[in-house]
């Protein structure tokens, strides 16, 4: 058994809350502190979905990559889809914690899985945003080599979609083999300048615009766009196993009912 602060303690041990964005809202957002925890479920979203799996499960706790609550939030009602959330949570007293681009940049977080995932060695973060107690540095994204590289674009796409379990993947070719590439966990592609600086190749990240598609071909770097949710999906089993490391008398599970929202035909 444990409570709603001591997994919150432990989050931002691994993935301190203080190394958030400034436009970012993680942390503690929903619930009692004290409330005593045996069942956590960890998900990319708090969806209406997820939130009933943690009720029909008798979690306690939902642990969520991106913040339940965004923005300004002048009330609390069933008009909107937060609102109907927020309530939900509250009625069925379940608490919410949100890492979000703290573990965006953590060691062990989003984007060093993604790294590992797709076999990435030798990583530095991307975009360096500080340091930790140690003097080792932080950062949004990872840079990496192939140790069995270079592969060719159409070599390495497939390695992603094998290691992310996609049905497609959106793909700019431009002409160079695959040896050293920069990922960026859901929509990071304004650091493609950053991507450039690196001296990578290849770039793996999501949600990515037209220009940018335009801008990677004039400086020669191929693109890959491997959608959102599986970019960013792949730090839930990570997440399981932080917790039941530390507290081994928890029944920790990711989510059955999330997943890409769209489809390719």
């Amino acid at each position: 058994m444990a409570t709603v602060n001591e997994i919150y303690a432990l989050l931002d041990r691994k993935a301190p809350f203080r190394t958030q964005m400034d436009f970012d809202n993680a942390g503690f957002l929903v619930g009692r502190g004290e409330r005593e925890v045996n069942r956590v479920l960890v998900a990319l979203d708090i969806t209406a979905s997820v939130i009933q799996e943690a009720v029909d499960k008798g979690c306690q706790l939902i642990l969520a990559h991106h913040p339940v609550i965004w923005g300004t939030i002048g009330r609390v009602t069933d008009e909107t889809t937060t609102g109907r959330n927020l309530l939900r949570l509250i009625e069925e007293n379940i608490a919410a914690i949100c890492a979000h681009t703290n573990l965006d940049a953590a060691e062990g977080g989003v984007n060093s899985v993604l790294a590992q995932q797709v076999g990435l060695t030798d990583c530095v973060p991307l975009e360096e945003m500080g340091s930790d107690e140690t003097g080792k540095p932080y950062g949004i994204g990872r840079v990496g080599d192939l140790p069995d590289g270079p592969f060719s674009l159409e070599d390495f796409a497939q390695k992603v979609k094998d290691a992310l379990g996609l049905t497609g993947i959106r793909v700019l070719d431009a002409g160079c083999p695959v040896a050293r590439v920069a990922v960026g966990g859901g929509a990071c592609g304004s650091m493609l300048p950053l991507v450039k600086a690196m001296g990578c190749d290849t770039f793996l990240t999501a949600d990515l615009k037209h220009d940018l598609y335009l801008e990677a071909q004039a400086l020669g770097i191929n693109l890959l766009d491997g959608g959102h949710y599986s970019t960013e999906a792949v730090v839930c089993p990570a997440l399981v196993q932080w917790i039941v490391e530390a507290f081994p008398n928890l029944s920790v599970t990711v989510a059955e009912n999330q997943g890409e929202v769209f489809r390719y035909l």
